[in-house]
């Protein structure tokens, strides 16, 4: 399929709307039956084929070309997240407590629009599109694996995807090949200390002291048993312990995230966790429950594909910066995709002109010129298959 021409100034007029539509209207992962509604309406009203309910809330459309040739899978996701919308825009949340603070409304408004324009130019395509919209990103066990298991990729060649980067400035591509974003896991350790008065702490098994012991301790592994040369990330994002200033807590609660590239490090680090967990027993005479939860494996590109959307993008308008970059320790699932079938997944630059905040802050907003942009590196990717 020759490209007859990028997005249009009417269809990225589209994309903003559904954007924003989207965006006034979040649901939160496994819950994005009223979002699954609207992109199925979207296709009814172009008369593109789908199915729903893949593996929950997932939806499949396929758009079949005229000539043989290969089938493309495009990848977006719906969920959002558990946060209050604290922007000050026409389109904020209208869900107290819920917003699209990592983008996937945007990432929703590109792969609608595209296969808008895709179906319009189905005469000319050789093989067939096929445009998956995923639920749950956000939450382990994830969207994708669900959908994969329930035939998302039956038939597909080769599978690609994007996220809206916030933090890289419009313009820019960056993708690697190999390990692009790392594996990324959960944990909780609850502290069963003795609780007490506060004026007589002999008397208690301090779960508030142990457990900032025991968040020291833990820093440890990855500075001093994890090898150099390797990556790995250790963060405890969540303290929960006491009930007045003057009572010792009996009860501490830690919650965070370990991130890796390999499952040798993976493992190194639960046994060393392990081990401290079960020294903090011994020294303090207490018990400490342990629950480690593996999340999603890590993002790891195939080359050619890696290669293909570097080369392509620097074709495209607007791009000014194609490159491959290091890789990041965020996670996701898009990873279970790449396990199946050969692809690539890919950073589209959406800084916005005014302050900069990350991904799933209450005031995180993307500019929107970037879907422009990835939808067209999706349409030039499909064109070069053909």
């Amino acid at each position: 399929m020759a490209m007859d021409n990028y997005v249009s100034n009417t269809d990225y007029s589209e994309m903003i709307d559904i954007r924003r539509y989207l965006h006034q209207h979040p649901e939160l992962s496994f819950h994005e039956a009223k979002t699954a509604d609207y992109i199925c309406h979207y296709y009814d009203q172009l008369g593109i084929d789908y199915e729903r309910h893949i593996g929950g809330h997932g939806i499949v459309a396929t758009i079949k070309g005229t000539k043989p040739g290969k089938t493309i899978a495009l990848r977006a996701d719906f969920d959002a997240l558990p946060i209050q919308d604290q922007k000050e825009v026409p389109y904020k949340s209208t869900v107290p407590g819920v917003t699209h603070a990592c983008g996937h409304d945007g990432h929703t408004a590109t792969l609608l629009v595209t296969a808008k324009i895709l179906y319009q130019q189905k005469q000319n395509l050789s093989g067939n599109v096929v445009l998956i919209h995923q639920p749950a990103e956000e939450v382990a066990p994830g969207g994708a694996a669900p959908m994969i298991k329930n035939g998302a990729l039956e038939g597909v060649d080769y599978v690609f995807g994007t996220h809206l980067w916030a933090s890289l400035s419009v313009g820019t591509i960056h993708t690697t090949t190999g390990d692009f974003m790392a594996g990324a896991d959960r944990f909780t350790i609850e502290v069963n200390g003795v609780g007490g008065h506060g004026a007589m702490p002999h008397d208690t098994k301090d779960a508030v002291v142990i457990a900032s012991a025991l968040v020291s301790e833990c820093q440890t592994i990855v500075s001093r048993r994890i090898d150099p040369l390797d990556t790995a990330v250790l963060s405890i994002g969540k303290i929960e312990a006491g009930d007045a200033f003057n009572i010792i807590a009996g009860k501490a609660t830690l919650e965070g995230t370990v991130r890796t590239f390999s499952k040798e490090v993976q493992t190194l680090i639960i046994q060393e966790m392990t081990a401290i967990i079960e020294s903090f027993e011994a020294r303090y005479g207490i018990t400490i429950d342990f629950d480690y939860m593996k999340g999603y494996p890590p993002v790891v590109n195939h080359e050619a594909e890696a290669k293909r959307i570097i080369d392509i993008a620097k074709e495209i308008p607007g791009v000014s910066d194609a490159s491959f970059t290091r890789p990041s320790m965020t996670g996701e699932d898009f990873s279970y995709y790449l396990l199946e079938k050969p692809g690539a997944f890919f950073f589209t630059g959406a800084k916005t002109d005014g302050p900069f905040y990350p991904h799933h802050h209450p005031k995180f907003d993307f500019n929107e010129q970037a879907m422009r942009i990835a939808s067209n590196t999706f349409l030039a990717l499909i064109a070069s298959y053909n």
